[in-house]
This record gives structure tokens, C-alpha cells and sequence, in this order.
């Protein structure tokens, strides 16, 4: 949903409109069993859908939200019933800032596909980010349960981000562990377990995962509160060297930043 612009909760698997067998001319041989469908099953319109949300898609991971609203628009148009569709729309009313027409949409799409887990996952995320946290949870949970869920690792870490903004840190150690399993060179993951074990007062395993994080992130694109934490673990374990290396970047990416600012007078406990 690990808060920030809407796109680093709201994350997008591959967007496909599902076929639906097409009606044949005879009557069915009750002896032989369905086949599964596949793309020359799909109707004209359903076609056109599939391609308005592959164009959909493309403008919203080049930041272009109007167009891809437009093609969204349209796609839903030529397939009324499309979860993904309405999915998408609210993606794109998140990234606009539309945030009720963004919940709008979310609970469209899951009434049109309440098992799906990417929608259940961007809707847990909507929750979290618009202040509806306790919410969010049964989403990220329903995401989960289901084994067909392709991308698990994402709502382990949306919910332990999640976990993190009600400080309740067991819960989030319970998603961010096996999301560490699963990901275990995502700079969020190792982020948000560094700030959960620094809360504890276990400052050497916030410590390994801060170690971890400077391994497997380029630093020029960390964010100022990141490596702030960096620097105050690193002050609680008493490593002068490391410390000095993360206020270093600090300095030189977030030199007019309140943690710079907090830094400089040496406030590590406020």
C-alpha cells in the first residue's frame, strides 16, 4: 500500500480481460465436456476491451492518468462486467488524487469479482493510505488466502507497512517475515524490519537489516526519514563509521529536510 505516492501501494499485476465461451449456432452435445476458453473464444467487443486495457495500463505506468483514463473508460464500455476494468479505474483515481471516485471503483470491482486478490490487495491500500487502516487487513488477508494470488509478496509488504502506521509491530513482523522469504533483496522489506526492531529497542537486528539495506538499494534514492533511521540505529549501536556514512548522504540528498535539521542538533531520541 510500507505511505507514499499512490503507486507504491497500489502495485499492478498483468491486467487481463477474462474470455467467456462464445455461443455456437447448434445445440450442445450434452455428452461433451466444455472446453476452456481461450482468445479466439472472445467476442469483438471483449477484444476491443482487452486492448483499451493494455493501453490503459501503459499510460498509467508512464504517469499519463488522463489518457489512461480515457482508454479505461472505453474499455469498460466494450465490457461492462470487467473487474479489472473497474480495478484500473481506480488505480488511476488514486494516482489523481479522485479518492472517492477511487473507492468508488474498488468496491464496483470487487462486487464484480469479490475473490479477486490483486483488487482486494489495491483496495487494502486504498484503505491504509486514506486513513481506514483497521479496514485494510481483511483485504490484504483475503489477497493471501488465495492461492492463485501470483504476486503474495506485495500484500505482505502493503500489510506490514500498513501494520507499521498503527505501531502495532508484532503485526507487522508477522507479514514482513515471510515477505522477507519471498523478497529478500526489496529495499521496503528490509526498511520496514529495520523500523520495526528499532521501535523494539533490538537495535542489532535493526542493525543487520539497515546493513542489508545499504546492499541492496542505491542510497541517491532513499528517502530523507529512511536514512535518518540508518543514522539513529547505527548511533544506538555505537558503529561511529557507519553512522557518519548515512548522515553523509543525508546531507547530500536531504540537506534541507527536518531529519538533517534533527541530526545536526543531535536529537536521536525525539
Amino acid at each position: 500500500m510500507t505511505a507514499a505516492a499512490p503507486r507504491r501501494y497500489a502495485r499492478l499485476a498483468a491486467f487481463g480481460l477474462a474470455g467467456l465461451l462464445c455461443g455456437c449456432a447448434a445445440a450442445p452435445d450434452k455428452n461433451v465436456k466444455a472446453d476452456l476458453p481461450t482468445a479466439s473464444d472472445q467476442t469483438s467487443a471483449q477484444k476491443r476491451a482487452e486492448i483499451r486495457m493494455q493501453l490503459a495500463v501503459g499510460y498509467y505506468e508512464q504517469g499519463q492518468y488522463a489518457v489512461a483514463l480515457d482508454e479505461v473508460k472505453k474499455a469498460i464500455v466494450a465490457a461492462p462486467d470487467s473487474a479489472d476494468a473497474y480495478g484500473m479505474r481506480a488505480l488511476i483515481y488514486m494516482a489523481m488524487g479522485e479518492v472517492a471516485l477511487a473507492g468508488d471503483s474498488f468496491q464496483h470491482a470487487l462486487k464484480l469479482a469479490p475473490h479477486n486478490p490483486e483488487i482486494s490487495n489495491n483496495y487494502g491500500s486504498y484503505l491504509c493510505q486514506t486513513g481506514q487502516v483497521g479496514e485494510s487487513f481483511k483485504y490484504f488477508d483475503a489477497a493471501l488466502g488465495n492461492r492463485a494470488y501470483q504476486s503474495p509478496a506485495t500484500a505482505l509488504n502493503n500489510a506490514g507497512d500498513c501494520a507499521l502506521k498503527l505501531k502495532d509491530f508484532a503485526q507487522a513482523e508477522k507479514y514482513l517475515l515471510p515477505a522477507l522469504q519471498l523478497t529478500p533483496d526489496l529495499a521496503i522489506t528490509n526498511i520496514n524490519l529495520a523500523r520495526v526492531y528499532y521501535e523494539r529497542r533490538d537495535y542489532p537486528r535493526a542493525g543487520f537489516f539497515i546493513t542489508r539495506l545499504g546492499k541492496v538499494a542505491k542510497t541517491d534514492g532513499l528517502t530523507a526519514d529512511v536514512l535518518w533511521l540508518a543514522i539513529k540505529v547505527q548511533h544506538k549501536l555505537g558503529d561511529t563509521g557507519a553512522e557518519q556514512g548515512w548522515a553523509t548522504q543525508l546531507r547530500r540528498h536531504h540537506s534541507a529536510s527536518s531529519e538533517y535539521a534533527a541530526y545536526q542538533r543531535g536529537a536521536f531520541d525525539e
